[in-house]
């Protein structure tokens, strides 16, 4: 299956202003893109890029004073199945985990463990260790939290998402994370591309998503408490610990997002 994905976003900004974006594929996506997601400004800026201690692709560069659009625009292959599944999966031993995914384990910005811990144990803690458990906390946060774009608030942290029972994509993401971690299941946060296809229409307008990936039988799976269901054409952008270390773009000074679009379809050239 080929895709066609891109976005494009448009600021308008007071003054020069340095920024960083994380809009181009993952690393772990590069080799399938057929026609690369090349970064491209308007009016044109010099861009560098470098990885962050997660291993996402960063671009940096200073936007000038007054209208500026980036975006990029890509074509990638994917094999066009659904999120793979594994319900023999097993969850592992604190004391068994890779080192690398004990960051995972932990609270985080938007991830309270230590005000969730209680509940995440009353609620999960007898159910079956492994893939089970995961797939109960993702089907609580499914249908616990209301989706509602229009009550989208950039602060809202796992904790308050619970209370407050409504939330967007990010907010679902949180919350299972949060979980998952207070029952010492490494979880991280991921944003990126999700496409309709298979899905019955209508389509909402496309945006990006977040979804969760957990380490289970030495292995990251993908979870998606916002659908639940498994999905296709599914392409990784960044992952970590939660959204404050996966920001589309961040800005080191005031800006207006006046334009955001955002496009992943089957590819018709």
């Amino acid at each position: 299956m080929r895709l066609r994905l891109g976005c494009s976003l448009e600021f308008e900004l007071p003054q020069p202003t340095p920024m960083i974006a994380m809009l181009n594929v993952h690393y772990s996506q590069i080799p399938f893109l057929e026609q690369p997601d090349i970064l491209r400004a308007a009016p044109a800026v010099p861009l560098s890029n470098y990885r962050d201690g997660f291993g996402n692709w960063c671009t940096r560069f200073v936007a000038p004073a007054g209208a500026f659009r980036i975006g990029t625009d890509g074509v990638i292959r994917v094999d066009g199945a659904e999120d793979p599944r594994a319900p023999e999966a097993i969850q592992h031993p604190v004391e068994a985990l890779p080192a690398d995914t004990l960051p995972y384990l932990l609270g985080s910005r938007y991830c309270e463990t230590d005000r969730l811990m209680d509940e995440a144990w009353q609620r999960f803690g007898s159910v079956l260790a492994g893939w089970a458990r995961v797939d109960a906390i993702c089907t609580y946060v499914h249908h616990h939290i209301q989706f509602d774009y229009m009550q989208a608030r950039a602060t809202r942290t796992a904790a308050e998402v619970n209370a407050e029972q409504v939330g967007v994509c990010r907010d679902f993401a949180h919350l299972a994370v949060a979980f998952c971690r207070c029952l010492n299941i490494p979880a991280r946060y991921c944003t990126g591309y999700v496409s309709d296809i298979g899905q019955p229409p209508p389509y909402p307008p496309m945006d990006f998503a977040a979804w969760i990936e957990v380490y289970l039988s030495g292995q990251w799976w993908t979870f998606d408490p916002r659908n639940l269901v498994p999905r296709r054409g599914r392409v990784l952008l960044a992952q970590g610990r939660d959204a404050a270390d996966v920001p589309l773009t961040h800005s080191f000074g005031q800006n207006v997002l006046t334009g955001f679009e955002v496009w992943i379809a089957e590819a018709t050239d």
